[in-house]
């Protein structure tokens, strides 16, 4: 994806089924279409883990394609065995917990990787990974040609960094949803001093630094939320989720770079 982007403007819908739970600069949106609809794959990783840097290194190039928004969050369960990951967060293993939970699996473990909410997978496994990321590529065009109005976000940012989220068309399942706006940082190089990556220099990108939730019980229809800059934390973007809060279902997200 180009950095200097200002706006995405992504319109596609996701497929009813099994998972869980700005502006004074001028804008040119950009239209994702056909095989571009972004999936969302979201990386649960630490860096005291030394079976993770392969699922980072797959992260990274999965962010640099069109049709994916990829997001890294560092969970803090290996913090204790000698390095703590200090893009840790306690919400972020949480997050983790609750994807399992809806999955049927009674642990949290690293490296998975969670394909818009509703799959997931052992972050290493290239293969398996894409193919996941297939599958649900080809359920968000097949729901979104049956729409009369399919769901669109967009996102635009003002020249002082904030933030405005704009949604319109019809909700794309039951229930309500809530929009979520995570922020995340380029890339950061880390020499790990102690712990099973020791004397090792991880690389990680899109490395998630804030997640927020701006709405609640959006059930369609035009919606635009304002989000100060000082709210968003993280150099490189934000993505905005539009998720099933019951099943976590991520029903279409949009993404901007910074």
């Amino acid at each position: 994806m180009l950095n200097n982007r200002r706006t995405i403007l992504c319109q596609f819908l996701g497929l009813i089924g099994a998972g869980f739970a700005v502006v004074n600069g001028r804008t040119v949106p950009a239209v994702a279409q056909g095989n571009a609809l972004p999936v969302v794959v979201e990386l649960f990783t630490s860096q005291g883990c030394s079976s993770c840097p392969p699922a980072e290194a797959l992260l990274s190039e999965l962010a640099q394609r069109q049709d994916v928004i990829a997001l890294e969050f560092h969970v803090d369960y290996w913090d204790y065995i000698g390095w703590k990951d200090p893009f840790a967060d306690p919400a972020f293993t949480e997050r983790q917990r609750r994807y399992n939970r809806a999955f049927g699996s009674p642990y949290n473990y690293t490296p998975q990787m969670v394909v818009d909410g509703r799959d997931h997978e052992v972050g290493s496994r290239r293969s398996a990974v894409e193919a996941r990321i297939e599958t649900a590529s080809m359920k968000r065009e097949m729901a979104r040609d049956q729409m009369e109005t399919p769901p669109v976000v967009s996102l635009a940012r003002s020249a002082g960094g904030d933030l405005t989220v704009t949604l319109s068309g019809d909700s794309p399942e039951q229930g309500g949803f809530e929009i979520l706006v995570v922020g995340f940082d380029k890339r950061h190089e880390t020499d790990v001093q102690r712990g099973e990556n020791r004397g090792r220099k991880l690389i990680n990108a899109h490395v998630v630094r804030s997640a927020e939730t701006l709405a609640r019980q959006w059930r369609g229809g035009d919606l635009t939320v304002s989000v100060p800059a000082e709210r968003i934390s993280g150099d490189g973007g934000c993505a905005v989720l539009v998720q099933n809060p019951q099943t976590g279902t991520i029903a279409m997200a949009g993404e901007i770079y910074f």
